[in-house]
């Protein structure tokens, strides 16, 4: 088994821990929650794998839960029947399940691994840990694509973001995620709002009816999806002309399976995704979750995840080692929604306000899509 120094705290859940790793009492079979696809698969190749050939013992099975894990680890506590170990979350929801008391507090200086150079964990993270319950992984973005042979066009392109609205001289079904995150922002946009007003009036009953209003104008050209591959598959077959997924998935489709689908890199939300550890975990899983956390976070493996997928790694440390994709040779950082030339008119989600009005906000819009 790999031998390495671990830190821990000496109270609390921690130090229980860290007595476990010890006495060598790690449990062997864990239960991960991520999205599946694509992102799983740079997941599992990047840093589970080479965890266990180091830990042959160790069992992890996947659970793709991921978009539902707030609900589900809400349930969990009100039953009393924790069965997740370690689960992969956006920023704004590792915020609400910290608030809610459903995530452990962690020392991020403590539980990961400090850069090559002995830079600490915290400043080498910087400003991607926006909780005190998130462990950061990586910087992504939803994005937007579209079918490059779409006949009715007549050889137009879309060039922004408002073409999603725009069912005249682009016609044809879209598809967008079943939940209010990007499409309120985005309908806000494309009804001439400035991207700094655009949380002040979703504040606002007002400001929330007119995002709903402009997406009624598309509303029944659109198919809904609530797993991204349903997305990808609803393109790659032609169902859908434009729409909206996690630019690695689109990566995937474009680059790796020769679709015929092209970036809309325009008005991207910017996102963090990272892991979560569930509060209340029995001492065993607890050590054997932070003694993956260590190895699977570290300087190397964020860097070695980017060659599966166009995502950039949250540790500053490892923007440096991304080089090319593991099996097609190209290089990654043209790809990565950062890049200069992708990135000429983001739009930064703010975490903090949706982890405050999500539980609202996802009600209005679902009342929406049922009318």
């Amino acid at each position: 088994m790999r031998t390495r120094t671990l830190l821990l705290s000496t109270a609390g859940a921690i130090g229980l821990a860290g007595a476990a790793v010890a006495d060598g009492h790690m449990a062997d079979d864990l239960t991960f929650v991520s999205w599946g696809g694509a992102y799983q698969s740079s997941q599992q190749n990047a840093y589970v794998e080479p965890y266990l050939e180091d830990n042959p013992q160790v069992s992890i099975v996947w659970d793709e839960s991921s978009p539902e894990a707030v609900a589900k680890l809400r349930a969990m506590e009100e039953a009393g029947n924790l069965t997740w170990d370690l689960v992969d979350v956006t920023a704004a929801d590792a915020m609400r399940l910290c608030d809610e008391g459903l995530a452990m507090e962690v020392d991020h200086d403590e539980i990961l691994a400090p850069a090559p150079d002995g830079t600490p964990a915290s400043e080498d993270f910087g400003d991607m840990i926006v909780s005190e319950c998130f462990i950061p992984q990586i910087a992504y973005s939803i994005t937007n694509a579209y079918r490059t042979d779409v006949s009715e066009w007549e050889g137009r392109e879309p060039e922004d973001i408002c073409a999603l609205f725009d069912t005249e001289n682009f016609p044809g079904t879209r598809t967008l995620e079943r939940r209010p995150i990007n499409n309120m922002e985005w309908a806000l946009i494309c009804d001439g709002v400035a991207f700094e007003d655009v949380y002040d009036l979703l504040e606002t009953s007002e400001g929330q009816d007119r995002a709903l209003a402009k997406l009624d104008t598309i509303k029944d050209d659109t198919i809904w999806w609530s797993s991204a591959a349903e997305a990808i598959q609803a393109m790659a077959d032609g169902e859908a002309v434009i729409g909206s997924s996690y630019n690695g998935r689109f990566f995937s489709a474009i680059v790796e399976q020769d679709q015929p689908i092209e970036m809309l890199w325009d008005t991207q939300v910017y996102d963090i995704d990272g892991w979560i550890i569930p509060e209340g975990l029995p001492e065993e899983r607890l050590a054997r979750v932070q003694d993956f956390l260590y190895f699977a976070t570290d300087t190397q493996r964020l860097a070695d995840q980017a060659k599966y997928i166009s995502y950039g790694p949250a540790r500053a440390s490892s923007a440096p080692l991304v080089s090319t994709h593991a099996e097609l040779g190209i290089e990654m950082a043209p790809h990565m929604p950062t890049n200069p030339a992708n990135a000429s008119n983001a739009f930064v989600q703010n975490y903090e306000w949706w982890a405050d009005y999500r539980d609202d906000i996802d009600a209005k819009f679902q009342s929406w899509l049922a009318r």
